[in-house]
């Protein structure tokens, strides 16, 4: 029997497909181990979305490769698709974002001949690449990819050029999928793709028609949107999320730049006005939601003044975190070919002085909900204190052993950052 090691980097998408290449080489008799063990084939499903992404990509297939020098060292995904001449001694199976579904064949071929393997292309696929799971061993939340491809063109971003057009899984295979998950005990259900709230773009249907049906499958308890931008925030949308306790109270929404004038730069489709005026819509329907948002620290042009308008703005917003990424420079952007590049020494000041920011609104909305009583899913359990997530997504740490994957009520007393301190009231 031969062992495989596999590593994921980067977004909720690549879990995703890295668990459903998982579950092809367990069927095909495969073991599967640690990446870190000797193994006999090592995955790198990489990522390339900044600059530190590619870099980490790199180091890991090369820590394979010295790890076993015998083994079949196979790379795939976004950083491969970005780099397609990438080669060196010792990668032995080359894909970029088609074929990861044949990895068993590729595999085999690899074995029978021990020659290189490449499977580049150059134009993307046109149809989704079908990928089904039933289980995420050791997760308590399961993620269903039901989209693939962007055709936004941020100015900053890869993505588009190495995920290629937007296409949708078909929506009786999703509601299958999810249905399977509910089925196998899962809690709670993350929706995940690169263009998200697309989906449906090249099917004839839409998102909000998915999220309908969805939240009548019998037995979901929660459905969670892993990130949405604002401009598909519809009316039609915002009612389903309105109508239905399934639906988690926490979307995360990608500002990227508080000033109009970055934002213009990153050829984002919205200005503060409207971003403004939809998160207020949101609340009106959902007072106590947690909304999270990206922002993008030292975008070229951008100015102290943008940036400290972009710090005004979040804390307007009152968002609930801030994930915080300082501009990368990545090759065939329209980004790249803007002037003004801002200093890597500034642009690290000020993703220090966002982050900052983010603790700040994280405390201050973790603080609100001290008192009060609030659900929660445990998923860890560690010296001797259980841990586990409102479904606003508060992290709360529970001061005794619970089991895991399943609903608890807690009274929150205090803020102990990163956590909320939640003691027990009721076994759902």
């Amino acid at each position: 029997m031969r062992s495989v090691g596999i590593l994921t980097l980067g977004c909720k998408v690549n879990t995703y497909e890295s668990e459903y290449i998982i579950h092809l080489l367990k069927e095909a008799g495969y073991q599967i181990k640690d990446f870190n063990d000797i193994c006999d084939v090592y995955i790198i499903n990489t990522c390339t979305v900044t600059n530190t992404s590619d870099i980490k990509s790199r180091k890991m297939i090369r820590h394979a490769i010295k790890r076993n020098p015998h083994a079949c060292v196979v790379a795939m995904g976004c950083f491969i698709e970005a780099n397609k001449d990438f080669s060196i001694p010792g990668l032995d199976i080359v894909l970029g974002n088609k074929d990861k579904s044949q990895i068993i064949t590729l595999l085999e071929e690899w074995f029978s001949k021990k020659q290189e393997v490449r499977r580049l292309y150059d134009h993307l696929p046109d149809e989704f690449e079908d990928m089904y799971i039933r289980d995420f061993p050791g997760r308590t939340r399961a993620f269903v990819k039901i989209q693939d491809g962007c055709e936004n063109f941020c100015s900053y971003c890869i993505i588009p050029y190495v995920r290629g057009k937007c296409r949708s899984k078909k929506m009786d295979v999703v509601l299958k999928e999810i249905g399977d998950f509910v089925q196998n005990g899962y809690q709670e259900v993350v929706l995940t793709g690169i263009h998200t709230g697309n989906y449906g773009v090249d099917l004839d249907t839409n998102f909000a028609s998915l999220l309908e049906k969805i939240v009548s499958i019998p037995g979901l308890k929660r459905l969670r949107i892993s990130s949405i931008e604002v401009t598909e925030l519809t009316s039609e949308v915002l009612d389903v999320i309105k109508n239905s306790s399934i639906i988690v109270d926490h979307l995360h929404i990608p500002l990227q730049a508080g000033s109009n004038h970055v934002l213009k730069l990153m050829n984002r489709k919205y200005d503060l006005d409207y971003f403004f005026k939809k998160i207020e819509e949101i609340r009106s329907i959902r007072p106590n939601i947690a909304i999270t948002t990206d922002v993008i620290a030292g975008f070229p042009g951008e100015s102290e003044e943008d940036f400290l308008e972009t710090i005004g703005t979040c804390k307007k917003l009152k968002f609930a975190k801030i994930h915080v990424f300082p501009y990368s420079e990545r090759k065939g952007t329209k980004a790249m070919e803007l002037p003004d590049h801002v200093d890597p020494a500034i642009k690290k000041e000020r993703a220090r002085r966002l982050l900052l920011v983010s603790k700040e609104l994280e405390c201050t909305y973790y603080a609100s909900f001290i008192g009060k009583e609030v659900s929660v899913l445990v998923e860890e359990v560690k010296n001797g204190k259980s841990y586990g997530h409102t479904d606003n997504y508060l992290h709360v740490e529970i001061p005794e052993v619970l089991p895991t994957n399943y609903f608890v009520t807690v009274s929150i007393s205090e803020v102990s950052y990163p956590y909320c301190i939640g003691h027990l009231s009721l076994l759902q």
